[in-house]
């Protein structure tokens, strides 16, 4: 497949972060297998002794598991959300990002749904989800929802990836014959053809059509699992767009750090430069006072209600002897902090905005756990003269094994998928139409124009 001057520019200096797997590469990877390995030590744990190793009780029935489910899927929705529309509208400095987005795309819907298998307790018996299912049940439409919403995310990726394999497959580049192999048959007879390109096209604008309106649906299918339920801070008509929007946030937080790590680990300050920081700074600024707003509609409608089951619920998120320090970061630092950043100019930077972002996905997280944790220690029938166990949850050290053994596979992932494919899409890049702009001639240089993202 041929290249103009730019993409091969390009291309010279991107291509040996998938034609060595450095030291770096290598230390992070085994630092993320060992965590791996510390959670695979809890999971046998969990099998052979039983949900007992867990804080998991009759009454708190769900604890960090489900709390890392809701985060990663929401992440997934969100990049294929994001992606899609800067694909359609043809966004000219979101070339970079779309990548990105549709890696956290597939990689969090990998990882999301392995903490709902954590939640069963008879393996044996998972089969049974497709062959007895309840139609009834939002459960089961989740299931079905996520495993075509898998297919849809991964077809969008590869899509986007064809283009990039033929490159890489008529490169000369210093890999083993099986990666070459690999890129050949990824490639599918890719040659650059217009008959092709049309195709291709065609196909790539198909899938983002669909795509985002099924993220939409299958995070508020997510959403009804809880707002169906009779449980206080959960049974509202709320819960749909409030998790759409939840899920966009922290995608959008996400793909910011990742841009960031990205930025330093492979010196791509070229590509991902300040314009971007800022232009997804200002959709994190928007996101964020919209999920202020369902936030405060959330807590204040049940607390004008003063029903007293409800009210038991705002109590606990709101009494520093029990969830009252966890509301306050996750609505200070989650929602008040990211607007103060991006709103002042003089904290309105690469490094501010991604401090921010990162706390602000700890803090999402937190709200997470908010939803879940509170809720369900509390009762509908009073649990007089029983252990304190069995109503109050505390995540045991097996949960935060298998937390961040999650984590490190969602870090991994990326590590590895930066080693496989260009994190900046080569064939995307355009020759600029400013004739005073000009590329470096030094191989182990980028080119310095960003007008070069533009698709």
């Amino acid at each position: 497949m041929e290249l103009n001057t730019y993409q091969q520019e390009a291309f010279r200096y991107l291509r040996s972060h998938i034609e060595k797997f450095n030291k770096k590469t290598l230390i992070w990877s085994i630092f993320f297998l060992l965590w791996i390995m510390v959670g695979g030590y809890a999971l046998y744990l969990q099998i052979s002794k039983g949900h007992i190793v867990t804080g998991m009780r009759d009454n708190v029935v769900w604890g960090l598991f489900i709390v890392n489910f809701i985060f990663f899927i929401g992440l997934s929705y969100a990049g294929a959300i994001i992606a899609g529309l800067l694909h359609l509208f043809k966004v000219p400095w979101g070339k970079p990002i779309i990548r990105l987005a549709q890696m956290m795309t597939v990689i969090s819907v990998i990882v999301g749904p392995i903490f709902i298998l954590l939640c069963v307790g008879r393996f044996d018996r998972i089969y049974h989800l497709f062959l007895y299912p309840r139609i009834q049940s939002p459960m089961t439409w989740d299931v079905l929802a996520i495993m075509t919403y898998f297919v849809g995310s991964v077809l969008f990726l590869y899509m986007a990836l064809i283009k990039d394999f033929a490159v890489y497959r008529d490169a000369n580049l210093n890999i083993p014959k099986w990666k070459q192999k690999l890129y050949k048959i990824l490639a599918i007879g890719y040659r650059g053809a217009a008959s092709q390109k049309r195709h291709l096209i065609i196909s790539q604008n198909l899938l983002a059509i669909i795509i985002i309106p099924l993220s939409i649906i299958v995070s508020s299918i997510l959403s009804w699992i809880f707002g169906m339920t009779l449980r206080p801070g959960w049974h509202s008509t709320i819960f749909g767009p409030y998790f759409v929007l939840g899920a966009l946030y922290s995608g959008c937080a996400v793909l910011i750090v990742a841009m960031w790590v990205y930025r330093k680990m492979y010196h791509l300050e070229n590509y991902f430069t300040e314009r971007h920081f800022k232009n997804l700074g200002y959709a994190l600024m928007v996101l964020a006072s919209g999920y202020g707003y369902f936030t405060f509609s959330e807590y204040f409608t049940s607390w004008f209600g003063s029903e007293k089951w409800d009210s038991e619920v705002i109590d606990k998120l709101f009494n520093p002897k029990q969830y009252g320090w966890w509301t306050l970061f996750a609505n200070v630092v989650g929602i008040i902090l990211p607007i103060l950043i991006v709103a002042v100019p003089k904290t309105r930077k690469i490094n501010w905005i991604s401090l921010v972002s990162f706390f602000t996905i700890i803090a999402l997280w937190v709200k997470r756990y908010l939803i879940i944790v509170p809720t369900l220690e509390t009762p509908a029938l009073p649990m007089e003269d029983t252990r304190v166990a069995y109503v109050k949850y505390t995540a045991t050290w097996p949960e935060w094994a298998l937390t961040f053994a999650g984590i490190a596979t969602f870090f991994l992932f990326f590590t590895l998928m930066a080693s496989f494919v260009t994190v900046v899409p080569v064939s995307g890049l355009e020759e600029p139409h400013e004739p005073h702009h000009h590329v470096h001639n030094n191989e182990n240089t980028p080119a310095t124009n960003e007008q070069l993202l533009t698709a």
